[in-house]
């Protein structure tokens, strides 16, 4: 148990490293670009804070530097901090043409947008290569059923309806109808399903009011809240574990499970949560056995978990088998890219994520989605390490998303971020002059502000998830 917490420790804050680093370096490196194309002097490129672990002046005369805390970096630029000063006048007349100040405020907006337009164009490139590599594979959004008195089934939904489109936006896998119905977390009005039924040819929309949809939810999970149920791995009795309180009622391996006091079992998951919340009480239980239905009587056992709470056991396990296995042709989807395809996807992916991200933060600020939903960098390094260990297509679809999230927050109009400096340089544009000094240093000490009061309620987030 200790071993594997130190792997996967270990693990994670590698994975945190890799990702950090690579964002970081992208973002810094379109400020360092650009300001170079503009012919601004780069005194410093930094990757990290905190006291410099390695420093070195490069060929070009600027000094690189990397620190170890990876929450960020800098590109320091001959004349930066004289923005609100009239033609620099703090540098020597010989020098001037290098200034950051100096230049027109066009290149100055364009040095500090390069930032976040380079996390867009890193997320552009990861999702282009995702596609040529593994192409969009996923099950097809048909409805294995819907709970009984749920909202969707009330609104018309029906077992072997096939959704292909949430609020007119085109849905070809069960990913995609998720992420269609995150967007619509903590509003009210309504969802609309376009569905394609299995008993008709008939395509029509199914509308699911909503009010307040799932706000205050921390870990969502909006088709299953809404009442469908997804393609479900048989609930059939794989083996029996000898003792159990599963081979004490006299189940046998390759039954399936039917129903459960007189209710229907949808597969394996819903017949675990059966047992897990029966502890101790008396089940009568319906398998199918060599074609036939037999019944029989169980008690699940009562067991303590780590936190103090009661679930119910029997002693019993499924096939391990892969998801994939089991789905019938019909229900898989592929779409296959080459180099050139592969792009316009890859930009459309990247928007849609985008204002997805910009959305979220719009609904957090009035209130609409839960602060707890703000991750720190503890539940990134989770999550860096898990995505890393299901694999590359995993871990780069993770990358492209945390790129696009920086650069969205950047360009908010908070003084200290990327969004803030071209806010000051939008006034300046309109007022012809820049803005005041005083005005600046306010905003900025009202910027640090912000912005730390948002890394601790993170961190409080990222801790309160651990305990």
């Amino acid at each position: 148990m200790a071993e594997s917490m130190i792997v996967n420790f270990i693990t994670s804050a590698l994975a945190l490293l890799v990702t950090l680093g690579i964002l970081v370096t992208v973002h810094e490196f379109g400020h360092f670009w650009v300001a170079r194309r503009c012919g601004v002097k780069v005194l410093r490129f930094s990757i990290g804070f905190g006291k410099a672990v390695k420093t070195w002046i490069g060929k070009d005369g600027v000094e690189y530097v990397i620190a170890p805390i990876p929450l960020g970096g800098y590109v320091k630029m001959l004349g930066q901090e004289d923005t609100t000063i009239p033609n620099s006048a703090n540098l020597p007349a010989s020098q001037r043409h290098l200034s950051f100040a100096c230049k027109p405020l066009w290149q100055r907006m364009a040095i500090i947008a390069a930032g976040p337009i380079a996390n867009f164009l890193l997320a552009i490139f990861v999702f282009w290569l995702i596609n040529i590599s593994y192409g969009v594979t996923g099950i097809a959004p048909v409805v294995n059923n819907v709970i009984e008195g749920s909202i969707v089934e009330i609104s018309g939904l029906k077992a072997g309806d096939e959704i292909i489109a949430v609020d007119g936006k085109e849905t070809i896998i069960w990913r995609q109808v998720t992420l269609q119905l995150l967007a619509r977390l903590g509003e009210s009005g309504v969802i609309s399903l376009t569905v394609d039924p299995a008993d008709s040819n008939s395509v029509h929309e199914v509308n699911i009011p909503i009010n307040a949809w799932l706000r205050g939810t921390t870990e969502p999970n909006p088709v299953s809240d809404l009442g469908i149920i997804q393609f479900e791995i048989p609930a059939v009795i794989a083996g029996l574990v000898p003792g159990g309180r599963a081979e004490a009622s006299g189940l046998l391996a390759n039954d399936e499970i039917l129903s459960v006091n007189g209710r229907a079992v949808r597969g394996w998951t819903h017949w675990v949560q059966l047992i897990r919340s029966s502890p101790e009480l008396e089940l009568d239980v319906v398998v199918k056995r060599d074609g036939m239905n037999t019944a029989l009587l169980l008690r699940p056992a009562l067991s303590q978990l780590d936190d103090g709470s009661t679930i119910g056991r029997i002693g019993a396990y499924v096939q391990e088998t892969s998801l994939a296995e089991l789905l019938p042709p019909e229900m898989r989807r592929e779409i296959n890219y080459n180099v050139f395809t592969a792009i316009q996807p890859a930009i459309q992916e990247t928007w849609d994520k985008s204002v997805f991200v910009l959305d979220s933060v719009k609904k957090m600020v009035i209130g609409l989605i839960s602060v707890k939903n703000i991750n720190g960098p503890i539940t990134i390094a989770q999550v860096a390490g898990e995505t890393a260990s299901y694999g590359l297509e995993v871990y780069l679809g993770f990358l492209a998303l945390l790129s696009i999230s920086l650069g969205v927050l950047n360009l908010l109009p908070i003084p200290v971020l990327d969004g803030g400096h071209l806010m000051y340089y939008t006034i300046e544009a309109v007022i012809r002059r820049p803005v005041p000094e005083k005005i600046q240093a306010f905003g900025l000490q009202l910027g640090l502000l912000l912005i730390s009061g948002i890394m601790v309620l993170a961190i409080y987030n990222d801790v309160n998830r651990l305990l």
